[in-house]
């Protein structure tokens, strides 16, 4: 065989390898990051309009969720198509139905651009799947947090609740490591064996507020000592509409509890500085 002829054979040979290559790689899936549940989640964001099942959601998922949360998820989304071209640069209140029930936001925080993206049965692992589309895609001059009682409800362990909010903070500081967030505490509840939820939920704000310390930009909001009962186990009748979600007064107490961090954090003009 000449040279001439040896090259030519080489070169289709590297040709026909090259192009199985290819082929191979365009069945390949793209990156997918792990969760502790063992669920693969892309590194890009997932569509979150549609409530995952709970082994694709980020994080520790609790062992079950309430059954109509995929309803008012899916809800929820679609009302905030319309909306979220008017909420860019918002101060965003992020959890789930005590924050989405606060329905005088707006009025109550005046000097204030505000977007609510509470969702109704919502879990710390959901807040984490939905944080970029719902939230970090307004790109907002703050963020308020409110997350964490419905896990416990849900049978989650306070270890589990506070190591995803380790992660809510940790996803918005890769964001933007400025960006201000207030971390209110888990709430009291006046449900079933309320001593057990107390015990709870007291260990998880005990969790968070250590996670908190080391954040240069987090700051806590005490929302579980302002809505005790004297006995410092459920939530005080005076502030519930039920068993967990607030009354007018309730609110009233969530703004108050707000203001003084807030004013620490200079929100009250406007943008985060």
């Amino acid at each position: 065989m000449n040279v001439t002829s040896f090259v030519r054979e080489k070169s289709a040979s590297l040709a026909l390898v090259c192009s199985a290559l290819l082929l191979a790689g365009a069945g390949t899936a793209p990156a997918r990051a792990q969760t502790t549940n063992g669920a693969a989640v892309s590194q890009d964001s997932a569509d979150a309009s549609q409530f995952p099942a709970l082994k694709e959601l980020p994080g520790k998922a609790p062992p079950r969720v309430w059954n109509g949360l995929a309803k008012v998820w899916a809800r929820d989304h679609g009302q905030w198509k319309t909306t979220a071209s008017n909420e860019v640069g918002a101060v965003v209140f992020l959890g789930d139905s005590i924050t989405e029930g606060w329905s005088t936001l707006a009025r109550d925080f005046p000097k204030l651009k505000v977007a609510d993206r509470g969702i109704g049965g919502d879990i710390t692992s959901g807040v984490l799947y939905r944080l970029k589309p719902d939230v970090l895609s307004l790109d907002p001059a703050a963020i308020v947090l409110l997350i964490g009682t419905n896990d416990v409800g849900d049978g989650a362990d306070p270890k589990d609740v506070a190591a995803n909010v380790r992660l809510i903070l940790q996803a918005i500081q890769n964001y933007n490591p400025k960006l201000k967030v207030i971390v209110c505490e888990v709430m009291p509840r006046a449900d079933g064996d309320a001593r057990a939820y107390s015990k709870k939920i007291r260990k998880v704000n005990s969790l968070v507020k250590k996670i908190v310390k080391k954040e240069p930009n987090v700051a806590i909001c005490d929302t579980w000592s302002a809505f005790t009962d004297k006995k410092g186990h459920q939530i005080a009748a005076d502030f519930r509409a039920d068993h967990l979600h607030l009354n007018a007064t309730g609110y009233a107490v969530w703004k108050s509890a707000l203001e003084p961090v807030m004013a620490n954090l200079h929100l009250a003009t406007g943008r985060a500085e």
